[in-house]
């Protein structure tokens, strides 16, 4: 798998499109780079950059674009409303694919290091990067912003890990940057029907882990309670993994409540969201919806979406698009501009375009690029299609039946069902493009060429490893073709009686599945060198096929026993 990470840089300026533009473009002139997203913030002054790639290439377009800020941004002429201290004011790099986070903090630390060395600015390591504990918490690392940073470099124990430790024309121009290590975060707003930031901070105080200052008496008026180093003492707010202040947004004219959420897994949008909810109308607010600042995981919209279906008691195994489509309106993350999934999701805007994908084309086109002279797709990705369409009805049938008028004490049952229809469907689908390029890696391999022993051998090699994928591919579909009629079985059972033939439909589609996927089986194991392997493989192909053929026969004596 290739290494991805991914980097958030946040830039102290949110006003100046030219400027704006003038810095990503060090981003988008680096090869290997994706630039995903562009967030500027008026009123906080500051913009949201997000990009991927592989990590040596992210790290050079990391540095590329400090170096452009620091250029073209004065922080001593900056005011916003968000906490900062720099040019460049947070520079984090978060693993994504195929690297580990340790190795992710030495890339950070490599980066603060140059940007310290070449361009003489204060930096400091924070989150897993830091290079001591007080020191992980960005907001410590922050502490005093900009205008704190003359003092905060004379003091030994703020000293930076990288760059000037003093405060000269340089840095009273660049300000100091946090470079470092984390986990996805979700910045993520939530709009209030109030303008007063007072009434926001004390809903933020509430919900966030650090929670707010102890005071005698429980009074909000009460004398600060200190533990023994003088040091103020925190009552823990509602959430872990969850930091956050209350603001007023000119833009906007409305008061929000600002989080980032540093954990995602810990404490997820939607209890974030509801949470709000719980205390807003606590405290005499309302909720009126939300924004998410920069990217989010796909996963984190489904959870939010599937939050929501089951607290309304429908099914949660629909398309990816309906969850999300649930997950907007409910988190209300339309309520101050259209929110298009496939600019906020980083899956989507990692996705490479898909005019080569099968699953792109539409019914008529896939049909007739079937029948070209063409020789993919061919069977093996039809046996997938029509496994997909199988495992889709049975689905569509689970759906019907958790929807259905009088069974509402049942839709848990159903969504389950639903669920588990979905996941065969989705795989299967997959499965339809990956058969052609296990056939397309087999014809890239017979046209390697052959001039020399060493190549000669190389080829064999090729050919070796495409067939034995060649027949993975098919064997996998057969696999999920079976399994995927315990679905058709369960609705054919105890479904919705008026779509029981879909049912039976479904699990002949699947059944032909298994049947077509073992011909190309059979086929490619033709002359495969490994006669242990293909032993092997037949016998489970074969295994399989039968016991597809009695799951048929028992799903459609159900379906004709009901008429």
């Amino acid at each position: 798998m290739a290494q991805i990470i991914e980097c958030v840089p946040n830039f102290s300026e949110g006003n100046n499109m030219d400027i704006i533009k003038q810095i990503t473009n060090e981003i988008e002139n680096t090869d290997g780079v994706k630039l995903l997203d562009v967030d500027p913030g008026k009123a906080t002054n500051r913009t949201v950059v997000t990009f991927v790639g592989a990590p040596e290439q992210v790290c050079k377009a990391a540095f590329s674009a400090i170096k452009r800020a620091s250029q073209l941004i004065d922080m001593s002429k900056h005011k916003g409303e968000h906490p900062r201290f720099g040019a460049t004011d947070v520079c984090p790099l978060v693993p994504v694919a195929g690297i580990t986070m340790d190795e992710t903090v030495e890339l950070a630390r490599k980066l603060g290091e140059r940007v310290g060395n070449e361009l003489g600015i204060p930096v400091y390591n924070y989150e897993f990067a830091a290079s001591e504990e007080k020191r992980r918490n960005l907001a410590n690392c922050r502490s005093g912003e900009y205008e704190g940073l003359p003092d905060k470099l004379t003091q030994p124990e703020w000293k930076p890990d990288f760059g000037s430790a003093k405060f000269n024309a340089t840095v009273a121009k660049t300000g100091a940057t946090a470079i470092g290590a984390r986990n996805f975060l979700i910045a993520y707003n939530i709009n209030l029907n109030t303008t007063s930031t007072r009434r926001a901070n004390a809903l933020a105080f509430d919900i966030r882990e650090k929670g707010r200052v102890k005071r005698e008496g429980g009074k909000l008026t009460g004398k600060i309670i200190t533990d023994k180093n003088g040091n103020k003492a925190y009552e823990p707010g509602m959430l872990k993994c969850v930091k956050g202040i209350g603001w007023y947004i000119e833009e906007y004219g409305i008061a929000q409540l600002s989080f980032n959420l540093t954990d995602i897994t810990v404490t997820s949008m939607h209890q974030v969201f509801e949470a709000a909810r719980e205390r807003a109308r606590a405290r005499g607010m309302r909720v009126t919806g939300s924004e998410l600042v920069g990217m989010v995981p796909l996963q984190a919209m489904l959870d939010a979406g599937k939050h929501f279906l089951k607290k309304q008691q429908r099914s949660t195994g629909i398309s990816d698009d309906e969850i999300i489509k649930i997950a907007v309106k409910s988190l209300g993350l339309d309520d101050l501009a259209p929110f298009n999934p496939r600019k906020k999701i980083i899956e989507y805007l990692m996705e490479e375009p898909g005019q080569n994908s099968l699953t792109n084309l539409n019914l008529q086109d896939f049909a007739e690029e079937t029948a070209s002279e063409s020789p993919a797709p061919g069977g093996g990705s039809i046996s997938a299609y029509m496994g997909a369409l199988g495992a889709a009805l049975g689905t569509m049938v689970a759906n019907l039946s958790a929807h259905k008028r009088g069974w509402d004490h049942r839709w848990e049952e159903f969504s389950n069902v639903a669920d588990k229809g979905k996941q065969y469907h989705n795989e299967l689908l997959k499965m339809v493009d990956e058969d052609t390029r296990a056939f397309n890696a087999i014809m890239d391999a017979f046209a390697m060429p052959k001039n020399t022993e060493k190549e000669k051998e190389a080829r064999k090699e090729a050919i070796d490893c495409a067939t034995r994928y060649a027949i993975e591919v098919p064997l996998k579909v057969m696999r999920l073709c079976y399994d995927s009629m315990e679905v058709m079985k369960a609705m054919a059972e105890t479904g919705n009686p008026n779509s029981i033939t879909d049912a039976g439909v479904g699990a002949l589609a699947a059944c032909a599945g298994v049947k077509g996927a073992f011909l190309n089986v059979k086929i490619n194991t033709k002359g495969y060198s490994d006669t242990n392997f293909v032993e092997k493989v037949l016998n489970e192909g074969d295994e399989l096929e039968k016991a597809a053929i009695n799951a048929e026969k028992e799903i459609i004596d159900i379906v004709n026993k009901k008429f």
